[in-house]
């Protein structure tokens, strides 16, 4: 905890030196030192966010080890009153046995211990091969999955419930969102003793949105038997992490600009023209409050309301003044772990968005609104499949992921797109 409060201290520092440097910048500054000083930020900046990037691993590390903790707290002996013992000679019920048992006979075969046992699932989760019925179940340890779902959050945001709203699903059938705008259908002024208007034209119009489940792969990953004894790494928990951010790249990508036809509807392709900027490749700073305004101040109070762009639009949005010469992009308190806003709003770096300076004209390099109005649908949880038999005597892992996302309200979420060439 001493070093994230050192590193976190020395963030403070960069940040208070960086903007010392931009201050140097105005109308009296040469065109080469401005160029010196605008670097010398850029380099401040850039360690800002390797520091950053460094808390996320140590952060993550220490919650790795809380977690391992937990599970040799689980696995260490319990008193034999509070074992589950099996019904024949009465030796302790293990997971494995229990999970064996249940996918090869009926539920109804099971002993009131070894459903216990599956309801907890105190020990590993184990998955069918696809090779022979004969086959026997594979290890998988429980902590892959975890470890897939932080890979797939570290690769954007998207996936992150705490960004959108999660509609976590067991089955892949679509689901159907009811819709309804009625914010252009006013109430009228009321003559007195006049019978009401009944022609149908202020009824509610309805409209609905389907949230599917469309399925992505890996491939497999093939790894020889020699490599899987002689590697110091365990090769299965490695391929997983790695497996995982392949899931996180396309999870991400998908749920940002997927165009909506056999994929998900991306919320950026979504989302509706909230400012088009005077330049093709640059933001200016009055730009991004037009764009804050262009929402309905209906949509700019929820807990999910907030920006979204990638590394490169930060770093120039990094440098933008408001009138007053303050700046819009504000450090937050490193100390407390309280991160960075613009324009007192909350922002999410995506890098599956378009950037400035853009590579082409009329790119959608910023979104605003209330992103908690995007649904991303999962089915289930991420797959992960390692199979021995199969390759034997060498192995093989790959994984599975089924989502897809809609923006239920394109009123609430808004894009910043540049100006045409």
């Amino acid at each position: 905890m001493s070093q994230l409060k050192e590193l976190r201290g020395r963030q403070e520092q960069i940040v208070a030196e960086a903007r010392e440097r931009l201050d140097q910048i105005n109308a009296a500054t040469d065109e080469s030192r401005a160029a010196e000083l605008e670097t010398q930020h850029d380099a401040a900046m850039a360690e800002y966010d390797r520091l950053e990037k460094q808390i996320t691993r140590e952060e993550h590390l220490i919650r790795l080890e809380q977690r391992a903790e937990e599970s040799r707290a689980r696995l260490r002996p319990i008193p034999d009153d509070a074992e589950a013992r099996s019904q024949d000679d009465g030796a302790k019920v293990e997971y494995r046995m229990a999970f064996a048992k249940a996918i090869c006979g009926p539920l109804e075969d099971l002993t009131a211990e070894e459903r216990a046992i599956l309801h907890n699932g105190r020990a590993e989760f184990r998955a069918q091969t696809a090779g022979t019925t004969t086959a026997g179940g594979f290890t998988v340890p429980t902590e892959l999955s975890g470890q897939i779902v932080k890979s797939m959050l570290a690769w954007g945001p998207m996936y992150d419930p705490g960004v959108t709203t999660e509609m976590v699903t067991a089955s892949g059938n679509p689901i159907k969102i009811p819709t309804v705008d009625d914010t252009a259908v006013p109430a009228v002024k009321h003559t007195e003793a006049n019978a009401l208007t009944d022609d149908g034209g202020s009824d509610v119009t309805f409209g609905q949105k389907s949230l599917d489940a469309y399925a992505y792969d890996t491939e497999f990953i093939r790894w020889s038997w020699e490599l899987d004894q002689d590697s110091i790494f365990s090769m299965e928990a490695l391929l997983g992490e790695l497996l995982g951010e392949r899931l996180g790249r396309i999870a991400n990508q998908e749920l940002t600009i997927g165009d909506g036809s056999g994929d998900p509807n991306g919320i950026v392709t979504a989302s509706s023209l909230g400012v088009t900027t005077a330049s093709a490749t640059a933001i200016a700073a009055d730009e991004l409050i037009d764009l804050v305004h262009s929402v309905d101040p209906a949509y700019r109070t929820g807990p999910k309301v907030g920006f979204m762009f990638n590394d490169a639009t930060l770093k120039a949005i990094r440098k933008l003044k408001d009138g007053e010469g303050n700046y819009l992009w504000q450090m937050g308190n490193v100390q407390q772990g309280v991160p960075g806003s613009l324009l007192g709003y909350n922002y999410h770096v995506n890098q599956a968005m378009g950037s400035i300076p853009a590579s082409a004209a009329a790119t959608r390099v910023a979104i605003f609104g209330d992103l908690g109005k995007y649904y991303v649908r999962k089915v289930g949880s991420p797959v992960i499949g390692v199979l021995r038999e199969r390759f034997w005597p060498d192995m093989g892992i790959a994984g599975l992921i089924r989502f897809d996302g809609e923006l239920g309200d394109t009123a609430a979420v808004k894009h910043l797109i540049t100006k045409a060439s």
